[in-house]
């Protein structure tokens, strides 16, 4: 492990640890505390390991001066789905503590998250009800499982995120969003919103300005050039790589999650382990905000 990852963690369980509410346990606590759980949970995805049984065995191998406890695979599961609440306010906890959080500047955007990939599969799988058949055309194909739908800033903090069946309409997922989110879009006036075309509707860009919120999308060909359009290419390429970070170097397609609440919390794991590499680059000062090179991946 190396140093930068040592420090990540320590300042992640200090600042769970002093910050948020931990659930208070009747009786004896539990030997691995909330707070340590989470931050397991952060540095199993940095580390990139897929597998709960092959990450417990390696830290139980390397990581024991910091995590002196660690339970069987099946408690560390159970612990992990009921520690989503937690999770789900990590992140908006990092978040808040950087300068990222007053940005006026949002980016949205879907991906999707399969579940399953085969027929048999899909028949047999405890995601049905869930999941749905979607596509995706960044790659030209058809995907089983679920789109995570991102909002985030410029440098890749998220913001608000949401899990929801491929076949549901882009604009009406992030219209719940917004609605669930109500007071914190009513704390930004100005806010823009930066999508693509996908988020294209007169009903959905007349919500926004009740809102409050101006929507800067692609033109259609039939269309007049939209006002800050040429700024749209450069936008697109940090949407693409907030998605790379996730993919690429937090394996999200690899959550290896079998139910709704399983993939659910490893979702909710990735976003929150790009949510703290953010966090501690940002306060020490990084060029490279969204990068994990320096925790040894």
């Amino acid at each position: 492990m190396t140093n930068d990852l040592g420090t990540l963690l320590t300042a992640l369980y200090a600042k769970i640890d002093d910050e948020l509410e931990v659930e208070r346990w009747m009786g004896c606590p539990p030997q691995l505390s909330d707070a340590e759980l989470v931050t397991l949970a952060v540095a199993q995805a940095l580390l990139g390991f897929h597998s709960e049984a092959r990450w417990l065995r390696y830290a139980r191998k390397h990581l024991t001066a910091m995590f002196p406890y660690l339970p069987q695979q099946s408690g560390y599961n159970k612990r992990l789905k009921a520690a989503l609440p937690l999770v789900k306010k990590a992140i908006r906890m990092l978040a808040v503590d950087t300068d990222f959080w007053f940005d006026n500047h949002w980016i949205v955007d879907s991906t999707p998250v399969e579940c399953g990939c085969s027929r048999p599969t899909v028949k047999r799988s405890e995601m049905a009800g869930w999941a749905g058949y979607g596509y995706c055309a960044s790659h030209s194909r058809f995907f089983w499982g679920l789109r995570l739908y991102l909002v985030c800033t410029p440098t890749g903090m998220p913001i608000v995120w949401a899990l929801a069946n491929p076949k549901l309409d882009e604009r009406e997922v992030l219209q719940a969003m917004l609605d669930v989110e109500e007071d914190l879009v009513a704390d930004r006036p100005g806010l823009l919103l930066i999508a693509d075309k996908g988020f294209a509707s007169k009903e959905f860009e007349i919500d926004l300005a009740m809102r409050g919120i101006d929507l800067l999308r692609p033109s259609f060909k039939r269309e007049k050039k939209r006002k800050g359009e040429s700024l749209l290419k450069s936008v697109r390429q940090l949407i693409e790589s907030v998605n790379d970070t996730l993919k690429g170097q937090l394996d999200l397609e690899q959550h290896g999650g079998r139910t709704f609440e399983g993939v659910t919390v490893r979702v909710a794991q990735r976003v929150l382990t790009m949510a703290a590499a953010i966090w501690r680059n940002h306060k020490t000062g990084q060029p490279v905000l969204r990068s994990l090179t320096a925790f040894d991946r």
